[in-house]
């Protein structure tokens, strides 16, 4: 019997880092054929080989080259050539992963087609429409078939609304699957290699902050009133921050000095971001997969958002929800350094294994006794 043939989909970075512990699992398996879907909406000259080498994946077999333009033109480049892509091959299944563009334009494509979609990180919700994900993640999971989700509040979502209870599968989450696997990696790592050795090296103890949101990077008030949260932090904490590229255009565009005590690097790959955030006192953030992470490894994280789809690490975790008022982002740090934050702990099922459980689950509804019905 031929095997069944499954597209797993990426658009972006963090995609290649969610798809990567499936592949692994996938192999394991070895009742599946799949190929790796580079849609090409972020170009990115740091996933070269040695990229897909630390994932401990083969490269994509399919890159589509379908980035750019405004949220309107890439979501169509991406669906054009899917599309074409699915009626050369037809897959028996398409997993899409997180809320990208990629994932929104290849759910609707696959459906259309009748060719059954798994989405992975499904039923997440800020509750916030003026998120380009938060539209991507509730139109993705109207149409998904099987859904694979991250957090107990994920399933309730879901179900709420309306979704059957037998498509929705608890599994724990790829990120911290992929995360534990690079900390193992990172062990036998030399990292004095690292241009951000010295800085650690220098300080002991310090902080990490990314910030991309924008919401919080676009606006000038809002903006100000961070970086002046930050600088009185850096008076008592060195602080380090790789700085996404609209970032630092803005902080140039406006005008803000961060300070002597807050040193500005550019982003870094995946293997040297966790050898600086995993030994940090503390990470400011808006990013959602870092909250996960830190919770993942029991770092204190102080989240600069009003609301997070990732509530799990807030009422589990090790993340404070603090919005952008700077005196509050001074005062949780302040907690912090005192050794009164937060003591969070590692959420059920994030325990390495989420992957293999998602195979499972894909191998069994492909099965030919089953149908593709949810």
């Amino acid at each position: 019997m031929t095997q069944k043939m499954i597209h797993l989909v990426a658009g972006a970075r963090p995609n290649f880092m969610k798809i990567a512990p499936i592949v692994r699992a996938l192999q394991a398996h070895g009742g599946m054929a799949f190929k790796i879907i580079h849609t090409g909406q972020h170009y990115d000259r740091e996933m070269n080989e040695v990229f897909f080498e630390e994932l401990g994946i083969p490269q994509p077999d399919v890159f589509m080259g379908a980035g750019g333009g405004t949220h309107a033109q890439q979501t169509a480049k991406i669906m054009v050539a899917f599309e074409e892509l699915c009626q050369a091959e037809r897959p028996d299944c398409v997993l899409v992963v997180g809320d990208v563009n990629s994932t929104l334009a290849c759910s609707i494509v696959a459906k259309k087609l009748c060719i059954p979609v798994a989405h992975v990180e499904a039923g997440l919700r800020s509750g916030d429409l003026a998120m380009p994900e938060e539209i991507n993640r509730l139109v993705t999971d109207a149409i998904t078939d099987w859904f694979f989700v991250t957090e107990p509040s994920g399933r309730d979502n879901l179900l709420n609304e309306g979704k059957p209870a037998s498509a929705v599968h608890y599994v724990g989450h790829v990120m911290v699957d992929n995360l534990l696997f690079q900390a193992e990696k990172l062990t036998a790592v030399d990292t004095s290699g690292f241009e951000t050795a010295a800085f650690k090296a220098a300080n002991p103890r310090y902080g990490v902050v990314t910030l991309h949101r924008p919401s919080n990077v676009d606006d000038a008030k809002t903006m100000t009133r961070i970086a002046g949260a930050l600088k009185a932090i850096s008076s008592e904490l060195p602080l380090i921050f790789p700085v996404h590229p609209r970032t630092r255009g803005n902080l140039e565009k406006f005008g803000i000095d961060l300070g002597p005590n807050v040193t500005l690097v550019g982003p870094r790959a995946y293997m040297e971001f966790l050898n600086l955030w995993k030994d940090a006192a503390v990470v400011l953030t808006d990013s959602g997969g870092l909250q996960e992470e830190t919770t993942a490894l029991g770092v204190p994280c102080i989240t600069i958002r009003e609301n997070t789809e990732r509530p799990v690490t807030v009422d589990q975790g090790t993340n404070v929800l603090v919005g952008t008022d700077a005196t509050r982002i001074v005062e949780e740090v302040g907690r912090v350094l005192a050794g009164h934050g937060k003591q969070g702990r590692r959420p059920e099922l994030w325990d390495g294994l989420a992957a293999e459980r998602i195979v499972g689950v894909i191998s069994d509804r492909l099965r030919p006794r089953q149908s593709h019905d949810a």
